[in-house]
C-alpha cells in the first residue's frame, strides 16, 4: 500500500461529540484533510448518503472484503453489523495529496494506530461524563431505549481505551474542544 499523508484517527463513546469536532477540522483549508469513509452493513440513518456518510454496502459483500484482505481495519461492532475502513479509501486519499481523517470506533482507531504508528495521530474525544454521553444520545432522537443503553454499557469500555491513544481532548465544552483538535493536528500535520 502506497504511504503517502497523514492520518489523524478521532475515537470516542457514541455522543462524546467526535463527529462535530472532525466536521469542524475538515472545514480548515490549511489541515488539507479529506474524510475516510466507513464500509457498513447497517441501514442508512436519518440524511445518511451512500458515498458521502458511508459506504453501504451488504452484509455478503462485507465478508468478501474481509476474504479479500482488502480492509486497514473492519469491526463487528454488534450482531451482523459491520464497520470497516477499505484500503481504497486511504490510497484515493493520499492519491489527491490531503491527509486522511478518521471518524471511528475506538477498537477501529487503535488497529490503524498499530498499523500505521509513524504516521498516525490518534486523539481520544472524552465526554464530560457517562450521564452526560446518555442525555446527548437521547437528544438524538434516532436510537431505541434499547440501543441507546447498549451504546452506553460499550462507553464504559471505550473509555478504559483513552490512555492508549497519543492525546485525549475533554469535550466539556465544545468551541474548546475543537481549539484544541485543531492545534493538536496542525501541529501534527506541519
Amino acid at each position: 500500500m502506497n504511504t503517502g499523508g497523514k492520518l489523524i484517527v478521532f475515537s470516542a463513546p457514541s455522543g462524546s461529540g467526535k463527529t462535530t469536532i472532525v466536521r469542524h477540522l475538515l472545514e480548515q483549508p490549511d489541515l488539507n484533510l479529506e474524510f475516510s469513509i466507513s464500509a457498513a452493513t447497517r441501514e442508512p440513518r436519518g440524511k445518511e448518503i451512500n458515498g458521502t456518510d458511508y459506504y453501504f454496502i451488504s452484509l455478503e459483500d462485507f465478508k468478501n472484503h474481509i476474504k479479500k484482505e482488502d480492509f486497514v481495519e473492519w469491526e463487528e461492532v454488534y450482531r451482523d453489523n459491520f464497520y470497516g475502513t477499505l484500503k481504497t479509501e486511504i490510497e484515493r486519499i493520499w492519491a489527491l495529496g490531503k491527509n486522511v481523517i478518521f471518524d471511528i470506533d475506538v477498537a477501529g482507531g487503535l488497529r490503524i494506530k498499530k498499523k500505521f504508528p509513524d504516521q498516525t495521530l490518534a486523539v481520544f474525544v472524552k465526554p464530560p461524563s457517562i450521564d452526560e454521553l446518555k442525555i446527548r444520545l437521547k437528544k438524538r432522537s434516532t436510537e431505541s431505549e434499547d440501543k441507546i443503553n447498549m451504546r452506553i454499557a460499550k462507553a464504559s469500555v471505550e473509555l478504559a481505551t483513552a490512555p492508549q491513544f497519543d492525546t485525549i481532548i475533554k469535550n466539556y465544552d465544545l468551541d474548546t474542544a475543537k481549539k484544541d483538535a485543531y492545534e493538536l493536528v496542525k501541529n501534527f500535520t506541519k
